[in-house]
């Protein structure tokens, strides 16, 4: 199968700097590598206290079908997971300090003891926050209310020499190298996070920001 470079040439000072979604920020390239299929999910939100959430897909798909989760306290893992919360008129109760999955469970254990708690996910959790939690005490229930799907591209793609990459999770990783020709070595890898960074091939040790956002990884690959 034939290839398609994609970016600026090879030959400029400029650096190419990609995003592997739709998000836009300043100095990068959209490549989006996965698509959202929302699951719409039948739930009764009176009956729980709290709400969990560790991404804002889980956010945008409940808004899609019900209103009932506004008024319910919200504990997101992130702030830009707080800001989708807040735009849509959710009641945000607390925000994660650090953005990785396991650790906010710690962060959240004891603030949920002994209450009953939805954490709303995608079908592919990376983390053992569910676990975490009903093992501390909490009673906490799972629902699934959307899936990611790879993009298909209809040509390998092909990134100029010393492009820099940034996965913001496992699922854009594994996404990208179905869509990539090749992992070239003057390629430049930055993870969103410590999860994302463990799904990485042997042969590639991705950059990791102190902060886990989008834009702290541009912060980083603007440094290169």
């Amino acid at each position: 199968m034939s290839s398609k470079l994609i970016g600026k040439n090879s030959m400029s000072q400029e650096k190419n700097i990609y995003i592997l979604s739709d998000k836009k920020v300043a100095n990068t390239i959209n490549l989006p590598m996965i698509e959202i299929s929302y699951l719409p999910f039948e739930i009764d939100f009176s009956q729980y206290e709290a709400l969990v959430f560790t991404s804002r897909n889980a956010i945008k798909s409940i808004n899609s079908f019900s209103n009932g989760w506004k008024k319910i306290p919200s504990y997101v893992i992130a702030p830009q997971t707080a800001k989708t919360l807040e735009k849509l008129g959710g009641t945000l109760q607390y925000v994660g300090e650090n953005g990785h999955g396991n650790d906010f469970a710690k962060e959240i254990e004891c603030q949920l003891q002994g209450k009953k708690v939805l954490y709303l996910c995608g079908k592919k959790v990376v983390s053992n926050l569910f676990g975490i939690l009903n093992e501390s005490g909490v009673l906490c229930e799972k629902a699934v209310v959307y899936e990611t799907i790879c993009k298909e591209y209809a040509q390998k793609l092909t990134l100029p020499k010393n492009s820099i990459i940034i996965f913001s999770s496992p699922s854009t990783l594994e996404c990208f190298f179905k869509n990539i020709s090749s992992w070239d070595t003057s390629y430049t890898a930055i993870s969103i996070g410590k999860t994302t960074a463990q799904y990485f091939p042997k042969n590639i040790t991705p950059l990791i920001p102190n902060q886990t956002s989008l834009d702290a990884c541009v912060e980083i690959a603007l440094g290169i």
